[in-house]
């Protein structure tokens, strides 16, 4: 017991004394540099002398090396040796301390055959010269050597305990850059304890930076458990995306924090190194394909043309503008009725758009006569309607919002868009349009309907200029409004416990960047009348997303945070469909994208139905006006829902 206290003091008193020592002046360590290089010479006399070397010198033995001690801090003046921190010493301080001598040398070298040349007479022996060369080097490198381990091993005595031990994941340039960032870290987050090396031969033993290199002979894992480390750092460059993955999912799953880091370009910026450091987000684990965009055909038609984004605000309209403006357009006009959201992307927006003209315009798409005043007054070429309400279960208790937003909305924007002459109107849609379940999918499904309705009857009619209407469709978007992931955040920050509606549910999910790069890759192709479905990769088990989520943020689910099953929602159902099972597809030049073939009704009849259901939106029952719906969508089939009883009278 008496030793552990003894320890403990012992820590205490070295924190104390060492963690807040401040930098030494420049000036102090310019004179230690000379003070070393009078050691030098001091050595070299005492060598020569021992030596008993004949030397008939041309000044004295003061004078000679005094003049070896004001080169040398010339030298050191001028290549700035003394600027660098002593105990952030890196490659680069040891070649200037190598250049100013080597500089030194040398002229004192040419000075004594100078003299030599005029008097016969030599002021310095050439041997001593070199001697002096090779020892104040020696010194001063060995200075800032010790210096350097000194601090790395009591400054960060009492807080050992507090790091995290971590292994680095490859050995490459990569990964010892890293490492000397965060060996060089204050305040420090790791104990690097080690490098792991898929390309080192098994029976051989190296090291790098004083750690050893293990051999990846077996799973990662187990070499982690091996040396008792906490986390893993992924620094190889060569990896890819799917041996990452596999890799984080590995570690994950016996409970290992894992960081990554981006491809080091500046080695020498240390600190810029160490900050990119960072935890996987749940989107680096998406079993996909990087997203390659056929950016001529894109740009080529969105340059120098009017946009406009309904919904502008959103999530996924937001990034569609963020996207918009690497294309130049002319003018973008962002329409939303969130204030405060339009209002924060308009000042983000006007800092990097200089040369493009953003208008921000607070009106619904339910108000006809604002958005034809808009259309009037900016006559769009391009319109992008992300405008909707998509939360399923508060329109399964308000579907006459639904109706009024998700269909008379889109119904307003579209027949505006005709009317104005705009070349193309994109609407995005939802998996959930496939099979309704619910009241949302249904009224996007109707949306849907309209649209492609519209488009067939522009192309048969003898319109020269008709606008083109086309639907872009896919699954759950990470970290959009309202989704899983910032929930599971949130009950993460909570504390948990996190809450999914049933053990099976699956669903497919994109990132919102990769979402909307689709989206506009689909609207440039588009010729009128399709319905673009995007390769939204794997589908994930939610109930597997909440565990990597958990594990993610370091805890261990079902012990440190809980999962509850609270049981499916209304309109909810276990599997979502990006296709009806009567829908064809064709293939596209990008493969992550094809298109749906879907039976396309009268437009007519479809005008007739959806007229019907608005006009009855505020006037009937909610189950007469989901039956209204139904006749439109008659694959839509409620679950989980106080709808389903018309299911069964049908």
């Amino acid at each position: 017991m008496g030793n552990s206290i003894f320890k403990e003091l012992k820590e205490i008193i070295i924190n104390r004394k060492y963690s807040n020592i401040g930098y030494l002046p420049r000036w102090i360590i310019f004179v230690i540099d000379v003070f070393i290089v009078a050691v030098a010479c001091i050595v070299t006399h005492v060598i020569i002398n021992s030596l008993n070397v004949k030397f008939n010198p041309v000044v004295p033995f003061v004078y000679r090396y005094s003049g070896v001690v004001i080169v040398n801090a010339v030298c050191f003046y001028y290549f700035r040796t003394y600027a660098g921190i002593i105990r952030h010493s890196t490659f680069i301080d040891g070649v200037k301390l190598l250049t100013a001598t080597s500089t030194s040398f040398i002229f004192l070298v040419f000075f004594n055959y100078t003299v030599q040349n005029f008097s016969n007479k030599k002021v310095f022996l050439s041997t001593a010269l070199f001697l002096t060369f090779v020892i104040s080097f020696l010194l001063l490198f060995l200075f800032r050597i010790l210096v350097k381990n000194i601090f790395e091993k009591y400054l960060r005595v009492g807080d050992q305990k507090n790091l995290i031990k971590a292994v680095i994941y490859g050995a490459d340039a990569n990964a010892i850059s890293v490492a000397n960032a965060l060996k060089t870290e204050s305040p420090a987050r790791f104990n690097l304890i080690a490098f792991i090396d898929k390309y080192q031969q098994a029976k051989t033993s190296k090291s790098i930076l004083n750690l050893p290199i293990v051999n990846q002979s077996k799973n990662v894992h187990v070499i982690m458990r091996s040396l008792h480390a906490e986390a893993l750092i992924i620094a190889e460059k060569s990896l890819s995306k799917e041996e990452t993955i596999a890799l984080v999912e590995e570690c994950l799953e016996y409970n290992f924090k894992v960081y990554t880091v981006p491809l080091i370009t500046d080695w020498e910026d240390n600190k810029q190194i160490s900050n990119q450091i960072k935890s996987f987000d749940i989107e680096d684990l998406l079993h996909r394909k990087p997203i390659v965009l056929d950016n001529k055909t894109i740009s080529s038609q969105i340059k120098n043309k009017v946009v406009l984004i309904s919904g502008g605000a959103g999530s996924i309209g937001s990034e569609i503008v963020r996207q918009l403006i690497n294309f130049l357009p002319e003018e973008i006009i962002i329409l939303d009725q969130a204030e405060s959201a339009l209002n924060s992307l308009k000042l983000e927006i006007e800092s990097k758009a200089k040369t493009i003209k953003v208008r921000t315009i607070i009106a619904d798409i339910k108000d006809k006569v604002i958005i034809e005043k808009i259309f009037e007054k900016y006559r769009p070429d391009f319109v992008y309607h992300a405008a909707a309400y998509k939360h399923v279960p508060l329109m399964e208790e308000n579907p006459a919002q639904a109706v009024f937003t998700n269909v008379m909305g889109t119904k307003n924007v579209a027949d505006l868009a005709r009317k104005f002459k705009a070349e193309k109107f994109v609407l995005i849609s939802t998996d959930k349009a496939v099979n309704p379940s619910s009241v949302m999918g249904a009224s996007k499904r109707i949306a849907e309907i309209y649209v492609q309705s519209l488009n067939q009857h522009l192309a048969f009619g003898n319109n020269k200029i008709s606008t083109k209407y086309i639907t872009t469709r896919f699954g759950n978007v990470l970290g959009s409004n309202g989704s899983i992931v910032p929930l599971f955040e949130k009950q993460i920050q909570e504390g948990g416990p996190l809450t999914i509606t049933h053990p099976e549910i699956i669903r497919y999910f994109m990132t919102i960047p990769e979402a909307c790069q689709l989206v506009l890759e689909a609207g440039a192709m588009g010729k009128g009348g399709e319905i673009f479905i995007f390769d939204m990769g794997e589908p994930v088990k939610i109930i597997d997303l909440a565990k990597k989520m958990i594990r993610l943020a370091g805890y261990i689910p079902d012990k440190d945070i809980q999962i509850k099953v609270i049981g499916l929602r209304p309109g909810e159902k276990l599997y979502e469909e990006l296709l009806n099972d009567s829908t064809k597809t064709l293939p596209t030049h990008n493969t992550q994208i094809m298109i749906a073939q879907d039976t396309i009704p009268n437009f007519e009849e479809v005008s007739k139905h959806i007229q019907e259901l608005i006009e009855n939106a505020n006037n009937v029952s909610n189950n007469d006006l989901v039956a209204l719906m139904k006749n439109i969508v008659p694959e839509y089939k409620s679950m989980n829902s106080d709808f389903q009883v018309l299911d069964i009278q049908q």
